[in-house]
C-alpha cells in the first residue's frame, strides 16, 4: 500500500490546508472521526509552522485559587464545594497578601487567579485582591477570572459586565481567563454544567472584554460525553468571534478528569482521555482555528510527555510553570505542582524547536 493510498481519505482537506483555505464544519467532523492521526498531525504541524515558525512558548507563572466555595454544583467539577462543607475555604485578604509577599523575587511574570462562584464575596474583595497583588508585585500581569466568574461577580454586585471589567481593570486586572467554555452546545452544556453561565453569555463577556482593548483566551473541556459534532461547533463559534474581535490570544483544551465528579458517577465514566484523543483534539483545533495565533498543550491536564509530543501536532505553547493549582488536582490529577523553566527549555530543544520565554501578551522575554 502506498502513502498516497493511505492518505486518500483526507486528500481534499490536506489540499485545503496546503492552499491556506478555511476548513468547514464537515471537514472538522471528518478529521475528528478519522483515525489518520499522523496525517492530521502533519497537517496541523504545517499550519503551526506557517503561523509561529519554530518558536515554542512558555511563561513563568503561578496560580492562585482564592476560594473553592461554589454554588453552581457543576457535574464536571471536583473542586467547587458548598460553603458548609468542612473542606471549603475562602482566603481572607490578609491571607492573600501573605501569599503575594511570598511570591516576591520568584521570577513570576504572570499571576493566574481563578476560583469558585462564591456569592458571599463583595465586589470590593476582588478589587482589593488585585490591588494587593499589584502593590507587592507591581510588574506582574494579573490574568484573572473566567467569564463565568465575571458573570456572577457582576450579577451579585448588581453591575453591568462592562462596569465590572472596567473597575477590575482599574484595580490592576490585565486580562481574563479562557476557562468556563466547557462545551457550547446547549444540551451537552446543560448536562455537564447545569446552571453555569450559558454559552451566549460567555461569548458576550469575551466580546465586551475585547471591545475594551483587553485580551483573553479560549478553551474546551473534552473527553466526557461530547461528540465530534459538538467539538467542531465549539471551535467554529470561537473562530467566528475571533473574526469579529481578534481578542483571543490562545486556545487550549482541558482533558476531563473523572475522579470525584458527579458527571463520571452518573455516566459511568471511569477512564481519562487517551493520548490519541488528546493529540487529535489539539491538531484539529490548530486546523480549525486558523485565526487564533497560539495552541497550548496544557501539560497539567495531559502530562509533560504528551504535551511535548503535541509540539508535533500543532501546539506551539507549553503554558506555564504553575504553582499551587488545585482545580485539576481535585479531580485526581497527579501531575506535579510545578515545572521548572529548565525543564521546558530541555523539552522544547529536544523537539527541535526554539524555547521562547514570553509574557502573558506574548511579548518575547528571552529566546534560548
Amino acid at each position: 500500500m502506498t502513502t498516497s493510498t493511505i492518505n486518500d481519505s483526507l486528500q481534499d482537506i490536506r489540499q485545503k490546508v496546503i492552499n491556506g483555505e478555511r476548513l468547514s464544519f464537515e471537514d472538522g467532523v471528518r478529521l475528528l472521526k478519522s483515525n489518520r492521526l499522523l496525517e492530521i498531525g502533519m497537517m496541523a504541524d504545517m499550519v503551526r509552522e506557517r503561523i509561529n515558525g519554530d518558536r515554542v512558548y512558555f511563561i513563568v507563572n503561578t496560580h492562585l485559587n482564592y476560594t473553592n466555595v461554589c454554588y453552581l454544583d457543576c457535574k464536571l467539577c471536583a473542586f467547587g464545594l458548598k460553603a458548609d462543607d468542612p473542606r471549603s475555604y475562602t482566603l481572607s485578604l490578609e491571607q492573600l497578601e501573605q501569599k503575594f509577599i511570598g511570591m516576591i523575587g520568584k521570577g513570576f511574570t504572570e499571576l493566574h487567579i481563578v476560583g469558585g462562584v462564591n456569592a458571599k464575596l463583595p465586589f470590593s474583595y476582588y478589587e482589593d485582591m488585585i490591588k494587593l497583588a499589584k502593590k507587592h508585585l507591581p510588574d506582574i500581569h494579573v490574568q484573572a477570572f473566567t467569564a463565568v466568574e465575571v458573570d456572577y461577580i457582576a450579577r451579585v454586585s448588581k453591575l453591568s459586565v462592562e462596569e465590572t471589567i472596567e473597575r477590575l481593570r482599574a484595580a490592576g486586572l490585565g486580562s481574563i481567563l479562557g476557562g468556563g467554555g466547557e462545551i457550547f452546545d446547549p444540551e451537552i452544556r446543560a448536562i455537564i454544567s447545569g446552571h453555569k453561565t450559558d454559552s451566549d453569555r460567555w461569548f458576550a463577556i469575551h466580546r465586551k472584554t475585547h471591545s475594551l482593548g483587553m485580551k483573553s483566551n479560549a478553551s474546551i473541556l473534552y473527553g466526557h460525553i461530547e461528540q465530534p459534532e459538538h467539538v467542531v461547533d465549539h471551535l467554529i463559534r470561537l473562530r467566528e468571534l475571533q473574526d469579529e474581535t481578534g481578542g483571543f490570544q490562545a486556545f487550549f483544551g482541558f482533558a476531563f478528569h473523572p475522579t470525584n465528579t458527579k458527571l463520571a458517577e452518573e455516566f459511568k465514566l471511569t477512564g481519562e482521555t487517551t493520548g490519541y484523543y488528546d493529540l487529535k483534539m489539539l491538531a484539529v483545533a490548530r486546523l480549525m482555528l486558523d485565526n487564533i495565533p497560539h495552541i497550548r498543550a496544557f501539560w497539567m491536564a495531559i502530562g509533560l510527555k504528551m504535551a511535548q509530543v503535541a509540539l508535533s501536532f500543532g501546539a506551539d505553547d507549553l503554558d506555564g510553570t504553575v504553582m499551587e493549582e488545585q482545580i485539576i488536582h481535585a479531580a485526581g490529577n497527579a501531575a506535579t505542582q510545578m515545572t521548572p523553566k529548565a525543564t521546558f527549555i530541555e523539552m522544547i530543544r529536544e523537539a527541535g524547536r526554539i524555547p521562547t520565554e514570553r509574557d502573558t501578551l506574548y511579548n518575547i522575554l528571552k529566546s534560548y
